[in-house]
């Protein structure tokens, strides 16, 4: 039996001891067929099949490696943002000159447009969590959408009703909340914000970029904080919502630099979430010193000290000092551990392989057990 010392460090509640993002990396049968239905050989319904089975599949995988929070692998998506915010009313997909720039790589072109009023009346990903929820037993199944911030940072305005930017913070504010209770009423008690914007505001460079725009940066960074807060202001009590940051991530590589001390303050201080996934994986994400703004006592930080870049386990010695760095700032008893983000934010996925994935889960509850249990 634990001693009582021992005890406090379980977590019954999310986020876990060892957690993960969410995204995993796509098997080919399921890429396959997803071309297959874009050439019109395959229905959307046969589609459908081939994704419920691959997620039965992946559902069984995470239960087995002992993890609590189980999620879909958003193997039903193409984007971890764009396929949820296209589906708000008054937002549509449109075919974008060129890609996202990445650290040496460009993603494949897409985009997202305002053209009416933001609402959120019914949703396609609703489904999609009913799914994950009634195969998830009595593991926890695990949410995950784009923070408001992804839309009013990545949408274009051009054909936008808004003239007013205090109605459009208003609306999309208001659609989340509806999104929120939606997923809430579907069953489900723990949903993630994903968001890359923050990761502006912790680059010197994207910051004179945001200053070229006529913007300012501290203005941005009160903005999204505004909306997350806004957006979550209704939240039911025994559903933990938190938030995931990090710098890019796609085909393993990065769009960003910079480490948390820019936005560090409000982060910790500011945001009316239950717990914060950040990206501490590289020297890009810089050091743990802003950490010591924390003094919540009910907020979790997930340390993504476990890269999901590259497959090569990290010695395990060296992610425990780390965490025990990072507890010179916040109790250990507020700290966790997962990736530092997805396997595949996009459909096309990290450069490793699938075993090396799941080696990487089971990498960060190993770890997890012997520094908390």
């Amino acid at each position: 039996m634990l001693s009582n010392a021992k005890q406090t460090y379980l977590r019954q509640t999310p986020p876990f001891r060892g957690d993960h993002v969410g995204s995993l990396l796509r098997p080919e049968v399921l890429k396959q067929a997803r071309l297959e239905k874009a050439k019109g050989e395959i229905t959307a319904q046969q589609l459908r099949a081939i994704e419920d089975e691959q997620i039965k599949r992946v559902v069984e995988k995470q239960k087995a490696i002992g993890l609590k929070s189980i999620t879909d692998g958003e193997f039903r998506r193409a984007w971890w943002h764009f396929d949820f915010l296209e589906n708000l009313d008054g937002v549509e997909p449109f075919e974008a000159e060129e890609g996202l720039h990445f650290h040496q790589m460009t993603t494949k072109a897409r985009g997202i447009k305002v053209t009416g009023k933001i609402g959120f009346s019914t949703h396609p990903m609703l489904e999609d969590y009913r799914f994950l929820h009634g195969i998830a037993g009595e593991y926890t199944a695990k949410m995950t959408i784009p923070s408001p911030n992804m839309l009013y940072f990545r949408a274009q305005f051009d054909e936008s009703p808004y003239d007013d930017q205090e109605a459009f913070f208003h609306d999309l504010s208001t659609a989340y909340q509806k999104a929120i209770q939606a997923f809430y009423d579907a069953g489900c008690r723990y949903l993630q914000l994903d968001d890359t914007a923050w990761a502006h505001l912790c680059s010197e460079e994207q910051k004179e970029e945001l200053r070229a725009k006529g913007l300012d940066p501290d203005q941005v960074r009160a903005n999204f904080a505004r909306l997350i807060n806004a957006a979550v202001a209704n939240k039911p009590d025994d559903m933990a919502i938190t938030m995931h940051i990090c710098r890019g991530n796609f085909r393993s590589t990065f769009m960003f630099s910079g480490g948390y001390e820019p936005v560090a303050e409000t982060l910790f201080t500011e945001l009316n979430v239950d717990g914060l996934f950040l990206e501490f994986d590289s020297e890009r994400s810089g050091g743990f010193e802003p950490l010591r703004y924390l003094k919540r006592p009910n907020l979790q930080v997930v340390l993504g000290l476990v890269t999901s870049k590259f497959g090569e386990l990290e010695a395990a010695e060296t992610i425990k000092h780390r965490i025990d760095e990072a507890s010179r700032y916040v109790p250990l008893d507020q700290l966790c551990l997962s990736p530092q983000c997805g396997f595949a934010s996009t459909e096309e996925g990290n450069l490793l392989t699938e075993e090396q994935q799941w080696d990487k889960l089971r990498h960060v509850l190993t770890i997890a057990d012997e520094v908390w249990a």
